[in-house]
C-alpha cells in the first residue's frame, strides 16, 4: 500500500481510507473538540509515516504521544476495532523515538545560534518596526565585518551596547542609529529572555540532518519535542517552530512532488502558534507553509477549531481529518458551519450534522486523491494505534534518552569565544593602553622637569650673559629644547604597539634606579 491506512469509511466502516504518501506533503489539518481523539489520530499518522521511512517531528504539549516509543498492549476492544475496519495485519509495535526539549530537562537540548536565526526572522519574532529591524541588520553586519561570532543573547547585547557607545563611527560606515531604536530592540530582547529564550540560543546548534534519519530497519525517526513547559510561553513556542520550518526551507533542495515526504511536522495546539503572533510573523508562517511543500516537507496542524488557523494557511491544508465539534456557543456554530463548507459534499449525509454526531475515535475525513483533488467527505472509524496510548513513565522515557547516541553531541553546552568576550577584551585593552600612555607622559614630564638645584633662588641676582635668556647659557637653552623635542617624540613613538614593547625594558631600568 503506497499510503497510510487511516481507518474504515462508508456505512459499514469497511471502505479503506488511505493518505497517499505522494500527496502527504500537501499538508493537513486535524481538528476537533477536546477528548474526541485528535491525539490518537496524530499518533497513527506518525506511526504510518515512520513505517514508510519518513522521519517525523511533533510537539507534545500534554505528554500524551511519548507512548510512541513503546508497543501497545493488546486488548479485546482494539482487536474488535481492527476487525471492524478490515485491518488484518494489526500488531503492537513501537517507533524509533528521540526526545527533545528546549530547556534540556525532558529530552536532548535544542539550540541554535543568533547568527543562524538571522536578523529578519528575529525582527519578526520581536515584532520590531522597520527602523528597529535596521538596527538589528547593522549589528549583524558589524559582526560579519569584524569577524565576531554572534552565538547567544550575551553576544547580541554586547554588540548593541558597543553600537550605542560608538554611534559616530557606526553612522559613518553603516548609517544613522537612533538611541531610541537601540533601546527598543534591547527591551524587546529582554521580554523574549523572560520567556526562556536564553537556553534556546547557543551551541552546539541543532543539525537538521539529526532529525531526518532512519533506523536499521528503515523506519523514520520520530522526534518528539517535549513542550509541556514550552507551551506556557507561546512566543518562544512559535519562534522555535517557525525557525525550524525556515531552516528546512532554506537548507533543503527543491524536489517538486516526491514519492513520499522527506519530513513531516505535526504542530499540536496550533492556535497557540497564531494567537499571539504579530502580523509580520503570520505572513512569514504563511509564506513558509506555502513554499516548504516543494522541499518535500509536510506540515500538519492540530487544533480544536478549523478557524484557529488563519484562512491563508488553512487554504494550504489539503488532507483534513475533522473530529467532533459541539455547537455550544455562537462561535462554535460558526466554526461548525465553516468546517462543513470546506469539505467536498457527500450526498449520503449532511456534513455539518455528521461532524456533530461522530463519536470518540471517529472523524469526518477528506483526503487528497489523484491529481491532488480533494476526496469526497466520509465518516471514518479511526484505526487503533500500534504503540502505547498514553505517556511513557518517567523511567521509560529517561531510558530512551540515555540510550540515544545524540546525547553525546547535544547534552553538554559549549561556550566558545565569541562577540561578548572579544568586545570585552578589546575594551579592557583600550583601557590599559590609555592608562599606559598617561603613565608614559607623566614619566617624561618628571624627567624633563628642572631640578630644584637648578632653579634660581628667590631674591638671588640674575646674571645675563650676552643675548641668551635670563639665567641660561646658550648650551643650556639648546639642551632644554632638545630635551623637550626628545620627550615629545618618544611619547608619540611609545604610544604605538611597537614602541610600547621597546620601552618596557628601558623604563623598567630607569624607574628601578
Amino acid at each position: 500500500m503506497s499510503g497510510i491506512f487511516i481507518g474504515g469509511g462508508g456505512t459499514d466502516y469497511r471502505e479503506p481510507q488511505v493518505l497517499k504518501l505522494d500527496l502527504a506533503n500537501r499538508h493537513g489539518l486535524i481538528a476537533g473538540a477536546t477528548g474526541t481523539g485528535k491525539t490518537v489520530t496524530m499518533q497513527i499518522l506518525a506511526e504510518g509515516f515512520s513505517a514508510a521511512g519518513v522521519p517525523v517531528f511533533m510537539a507534545d504539549v500534554k505528554g500524551d504521544v511519548s507512548g510512541l516509543g513503546k508497543p501497545g498492549a493488546p486488548s479485546d476492544r482494539i482487536a474488535a476495532r481492527a476487525t471492524q475496519i478490515g485491518l488484518a495485519d494489526y500488531a503492537p509495535a513501537a517507533c524509533p523515538v528521540v526526545f527533545w526539549d528546549i530547556f534540556g530537562q525532558s529530552g536532548h537540548p535544542v539550540r541554535t545560534t543568533v547568527s543562524e536565526l538571522g536578523p529578519v526572522l528575529l525582527a519578526r519574532m520581536l515584532d520590531l518596526t522597520d527602523v528597529q529591524e535596521g538596527v538589528l541588520n547593522i549589528a549583524f553586519r558589524i559582526c560579519d565585518d569584524q569577524g565576531l561570532a554572534l552565538l547567544d543573547l550575551d553576544d547580541l547585547r554586547a554588540v548593541l551596547n558597543w553600537i550605542g557607545d560608538n554611534t559616530e563611527a557606526v553612522q559613518h560606515d553603516y548609517g544613522h542609529v537612533a538611541r531610541a531604536s537601540l533601546g527598543a530592540v534591547q527591551r524587546a530582547l529582554l521580554v523574549l529572555e523572560n520567556q526562556g529564550v536564553r537556553g534556546f540560543l547557543g551551541e552546539p546548534a541543532l543539525q537538521l540532518s539529526d532529525l531526518m534519519t532512519t533506523d536499521a530497519q528503515g523506519r523514520g525517526q520520530v522526534n518528539i519535542l517535549m513542550a509541556d513547559k514550552l507551551i506556557t510561553t507561546p512566543r518562544l513556542y512559535s519562534m522555535f517552530l517557525l525557525w525550524l520550518l525556515s531552516e528546512l526551507f532554506e537548507e533543503l533542495p527543491e524536489v517538486g512532488n516526491p514519492d513520499k515526504p522527506k519530513l513531516v511536522f505535526f504542530f499540536d495546539e496550533a492556535h497557540l502558534l497564531f494567537d499571539t503572533a504579530p502580523k509580520s510573523l503570520l505572513q512569514r508562517i504563511e509564506q513558509v507553509v506555502r513554499l516548504v511543500r516543494s522541499k518535500g516537507v509536510g506540515v500538519y496542524f492540530v487544533s480544536q477549531l478549523p478557524d484557529d488557523i488563519p484562512e491563508d494557511v488553512l487554504s494550504q491544508l489539503g488532507n483534513r481529518i475533522q473530529h467532533a465539534l459541539r455547537a455550544f456557543t455562537p462561535r462554535d456554530a460558526k466554526a461548525l458551519k465553516t468546517a462543513a463548507e470546506t469539505f467536498r459534499p457527500n450526498p449520503a449525509f449532511d456534513t455539518a450534522t455528521a461532524i456533530q454526531q461522530v463519536g470518540t475515535g471517529e472523524a469526518v475525513v477528506s483526503l487528497l486523491e489523484d491529481k491532488a483533488i480533494p476526496g469526497m467527505v466520509d465518516r471514518v472509524l479511526i484505526r487503533p494505534p500500534a504503540s502505547q496510548m498514553g505517556p511513557l513513565s518517567e523511567d521509560e522515557r529517561r531510558a530512551l534518552i540515555t540510550g540515544s547516541p545524540l546525547g553525546q553531541r547535544y547534552d553538554t553546552a559549549v561556550d566558545r569565544r565569541s562577540a561578548h568576550e572579544i568586545l570585552a577584551e578589546r575594551a579592557a585593552a583600550k583601557t590599559t593602553q590609555s592608562a599606559s600612555q598617561d603613565d608614559l607622559k607623566a614619566t617624561f614630564e618628571t624627567f624633563n622637569r628642572p631640578s630644584q638645584a637648578a632653579r634660581p633662588s628667590p631674591g638671588r641676582a640674575t646674571r645675563y650673559t650676552g643675548k641668551n635668556s635670563p639665567g641660561k647659557s646658550e648650551n643650556g637653552s639648546m639642551a632644554s629644547n632638545l630635551g623637550e623635542a626628545f620627550a615629545k617624540t618618544m611619547v608619540q613613538q611609545l604610544s604605538t604597539r611597537r614602541g610600547r614593547r621597546m620601552v618596557r625594558g628601558l623604563l623598567g631600568s630607569l624607574l628601578n634606579r
